[in-house]
């Protein structure tokens, strides 16, 4: 068990497809000193984790600090007045969006994302949808409007990925970012490859 932590982040894993992104932002948390991670894996979660990734409920929470069931609506995360330092939905539903930006509170992990906005700390949504009719873009707009980060895994592919892992890893990197916790191992753009000294610059030839 680690130390005391310096903040507590809530991590949340929805039916989408996509629980890899969730997966591999538990794995990326646990290199952190002094993050405590508290987990809930809704009943969607847990059977898109098993088909995608042959991973149980148990496998995600050995990556957690704290774990809860779905339904517990009166568990500490329901309350404001227990610290959290944010939440980040990874990967999150069009149904838990939608619910999070008209206040209905019908599971822990709606619940809490609600608590994270009011208490004005950071949400970050990795929504996981493609394409979006205007509704969803609505609902998207009221939550940046209410402070919450919409953040859809769309790679980037300046860093040349080669692998499903590193078109994975680029988003959840990005995400970590926003919560303030930039992994060393992220690759960032530095502008164009510049010629080494003494190359004959392009069209000098």
């Amino acid at each position: 068990m680690r130390s005391s932590p310096n903040l507590r982040l809530v991590v949340a894993v929805t039916g989408a497809s996509g629980s890899i992104y969730g997966w591999r932002l538990l794995e990326k948390l646990q290199a952190w000193e002094g993050i405590e991670v508290h987990l809930v894996l809704s009943r969607s979660g847990e059977r898109t984790a098993h088909l995608e990734l042959g991973k149980s409920a148990a496998d995600f929470k050995a990556l957690a600090d704290c774990s809860y069931s779905p339904e517990d609506i009166g568990c500490r995360l329901a309350s404001g007045s227990f610290l959290m330092a944010g939440m980040v939905i990874a990967p999150c539903s069009i149904h838990t969006m939608s619910s999070i930006a008209h206040g209905i509170s019908s599971n822990l992990i709606v619940r809490a994302a609600d608590v994270t906005l009011k208490e004005h700390r950071k949400l970050v949504l990795m929504v996981r949808e493609s394409p979006f009719h205007l509704g969803h873009l609505r609902s998207m707009t009221a939550l940046a409007e209410m402070g919450a980060i919409v953040a859809p895994p769309v790679p980037g592919f300046y860093h040349r990925p080669e692998t499903v892992a590193d078109i994975v890893e680029y988003s959840v990197d990005r995400v970590l970012d926003l919560i303030g916790l930039p992994s060393p191992e992220t690759r960032r753009w530095d502008g164009p490859a510049r010629p080494a000294a003494g190359s004959p610059a392009r069209g000098s030839e």
